[in-house]
């Protein structure tokens, strides 16, 4: 590549590589119902939060360029993903799919969480019971919430279930791994007493035993969780895709099964909370879902990982104004504009390198609440394979060839 002026010619592109982060991941285009034979038998914890068979369709709400990400103007409302199913049985062979691909990336002392609401719980016990074994189930979990709707033609449904199965015969559990805040509750029908150390404790006698409880003491769950929330609408780690999960809920699923260093899977993984969750705590990650959008949603939150992303680019992408230039070992890439016009429609782009079809990102630019408006100008050490990588607001990633103008 020479010192002259640049042209851009689109690629096709499989995959996208961007190194760093201290912890590895990937996220894969794919259908979770297909078993992962690559990754068989390594993984020790696959938690599953698929389509709850509602009928209904569920949407992305996509900040749009600067201004939408200032809070300026409204944003982008986009598909995510449908949750309509020609008919029961055809979701029930869905699900038992997905439960089956979970099994197969499991270790012998691996463990599988099942998450959805009461309409299909009972079903998929079942069908839990029929790929693991009746007796590797080990706890259902009720995640018991306030936030949504209410309706007044019967008792208001608010609580998920999560299913908790283990592969094999063992498995490894911490329950001290989630202390939680002790509650009020049963204090009153206590006597309230301080130690020589200052320290508060309540007695109860029972059974002609006398029962010490301290204050300060840390208590751990049972399987009736009221104590985590829905992320709020002005929760600054809301996506916008519909359906999204605290990190609260996958953190006190991930803790008392897993130790840093130990994979966790999703194969439904949405916005990308799992990984999100699993990142945070040292864990490598290993995620798909069917939907483009998906995949860039949960890209996006992921990006200061050691990163690999299956998503085919698209060929059909904006058109691309964009200058290069050269300085010493450097190139330094100016993004003009993107789409229709401007570059409201990035939501990210990079500078890498493209090799057999393989694009490895140099630098990358996201937008943030905090930094709305994209890099003008990102460098890379100079390549005769550079590359610009654009993923945009509807969903699409779109990789352009640096060559020099004859």
């Amino acid at each position: 590549m020479g010192d002259g002026k640049m042209r851009f010619i689109q690629v096709p592109s499989h995959r996208e590589r961007i190194p760093g982060g201290k912890v590895g991941g990937r996220i894969i285009l794919a259908d979770g119902t297909e078993p992962l034979w690559e990754y068989a038998g390594t993984v020790k914890c696959v938690y599953i939060d698929p389509p709850f068979n509602t009928g209904g369709s569920f949407v992305m709400r996509q900040k749009v360029g600067e201004k939408d990400w200032a809070g300026d103007k409204s944003s982008l409302t986009v598909p995510a993903y449908s949750d309509r199913n020609e008919s029961r049985g055809a979701y029930h062979a869905f699900l038992r799919s997905l439960i089956y691909s979970a099994w197969t990336l499991l270790d012998e002392r691996g463990v599988f969480f099942l998450h959805l609401d009461p309409r299909e719980s009972a079903w998929a016990r079942i069908l839990c019971d029929q790929v693991f074994g009746e007796d590797h189930f080990v706890n259902e979990i009720i995640w018991s919430y306030q936030s949504g709707g209410r309706t007044t033609k019967r008792f208001p449904t608010k609580h998920d279930t999560i299913l908790f199965y283990r592969k094999g015969r063992d498995m490894r559990f911490d329950l001290k791994a989630v202390p939680i805040k002790r509650e009020d509750n049963r204090k009153n029908h206590m006597r309230r007493l301080v130690d020589e150390n200052g320290r508060t404790y309540r007695t109860i006698v029972s059974g002609g035993k006398i029962y010490t409880y301290y204050d300060d003491d840390p208590v751990y769950p049972g399987d009736v969780w009221t104590d985590i929330s829905h992320l709020q609408q002005k929760d600054p780690r809301r996506t916008g895709y519909d359906t999204q999960k605290p990190p609260a809920l996958l953190e006190r699923v991930l803790l008392p099964v897993t130790l840093p260093g130990e994979t966790v899977a999703d194969l439904c993984c949405g916005s990308g909370s799992t990984g999100a969750a699993a990142a945070a705590l040292d864990r490598p990650f290993l995620m798909t879902d069917i939907s483009p959008l998906a995949v860039l949603t949960a890209r996006r939150r992921l990006v200061d990982c050691d990163l690999t992303v299956d998503l085919p680019s698209v060929t059909d992408g904006g058109d691309l104004e964009c200058e290069c230039g050269r300085e010493g070992d450097s190139l330094t890439f100016t993004l003009k504009s993107y789409g229709k016009g401007g570059l409201d429609e990035a939501d990210t782009w990079a500078v890498g390198e493209i090799r057999d079809g393989v694009f490895t990102v140099s630098a990358l630019s996201r937008r943030t609440r905090k930094t709305p408006a994209l890099a003008e100008s990102l460098t890379m050490p100079a390549s005769p394979y550079a590359a610009v990588e654009i993923t945009d607001v509807y969903g699409k990633r779109s990789v352009w060839a640096a060559e020099s103008e004859k």
